[in-house]
């Protein structure tokens, strides 16, 4: 009989909870199945809102990381009555997506093997008006130091946009530098005004950052990436694990803590967060509170070129 979690009074049976989701390192032991879903049940306080009201992208792995996975954009039709869903228009028709509302969903799918959780930058309620505007900071190859600099050298431009500025560690190589929104403008509108943010960014730091799509053309430099300002696009979520050795999450963070050398977008990971969580708070827990609109900031953009 598989193990059954009960949680938001639903009856949640997890089946094969000692497969190995993720395989020990040098550095950590094993993850199992188990593992993983105990800590999504643990944190389902910190995702849930972050996820809550959004049409998900669910990134499973049913046999572990080492297995290979899948993304699932569209809802299952073996998915409970009880988890909701929504209808969105898609570029040849539409799409139903699946919704988390609660801590039960976010069970639910874990123990169909979703080890990451993305979301869009927009709500269900207004699909084309984004509630962030998001820069993602892409190095080359490995993290390098001089991501950590240039997320701050970001932060130091929105400052003198007058725009709310907060930062993840990605959980892969670089970090993600989002700016709370007040749903005013389109996803078109967003992300070209991010791209002429991220070009203010290259012209002060044009032998470290870039905007070119194209590898080739980035010659070793860190790449701005706006791309995820798009309807339809999405980020890793707050606190969700990556697909990566070790388990890392994708973490909120405080400023002062890009100071650090030691700081990595790695560094959290499924062993050491429980033990953040309990020496600090959530960083973004009130970001939505400094949400913003983009015109003034356009304006003040213009008079910085």
């Amino acid at each position: 009989m598989s193990p059954t979690f009960t949680i938001c009074g639903r009856q949640i049976d997890v089946d094969n909870r000692d497969k190995i989701f993720f395989p020990s390192t040098e550095g950590a032991s094993a993850v199992t199945k188990g593992d993983v879903v105990t800590y999504y049940r643990d944190i389902a306080s910190l995702i849930v809102p972050n996820l809550r009201g959004r049409p998900i992208t669910l990134e499973r792995f049913p046999d572990g990381i080492e297995a290979g996975g899948f993304i699932q954009k569209s809802a299952q039709a073996y998915q409970p009555d009880w988890i909701p869903t929504v209808k969105l228009d898609k570029r040849d028709g539409e799409i139903e997506q699946p919704m988390c509302e609660d801590a039960a969903a976010l069970v639910y799918f874990v123990d169909q093997g979703t080890i990451t959780f993305h979301s869009p930058l927009g709500r269900a309620d207004l699909p084309d008006k984004p509630d962030q505007m998001i820069f993602d900071l892409d190095p080359p190859g490995d993290y390098h130091d001089s991501v950590r600099q240039l997320a701050r050298a970001l932060r130091d431009l929105l400052d003198a946009l007058s725009l709310p500025a907060y930062v993840k560690s990605s959980g892969s190589r670089g970090f993600h530098v989002v700016v709370p929104l007040k749903r005013r403008q389109r996803f078109d509108d967003v992300r070209e005004f991010a791209g002429e943010i991220a070009a203010g960014l290259v012209r002060r730091y044009p032998e470290s950052a870039t905007v070119a799509q194209r590898k080739k053309q980035r010659r070793g430099r860190i790449f701005v990436d706006t791309l995820r300002n798009a309807y339809g696009q999405t980020a890793a979520a707050p606190y969700t694990l990556r697909a990566l050795p070790d388990a890392p999450v994708a973490c909120p963070l405080q400023w002062h803590e890009l100071d650090e050398r030691s700081v990595h977008p790695r560094r959290l990971t499924i062993h050491n967060l429980r033990r953040r969580l309990a020496q600090t708070d959530d960083p973004w827990r009130n970001m939505a509170d400094d949400a913003v609109g983009l015109e003034e900031a356009r304006d003040q953009l213009r008079s910085l070129s």
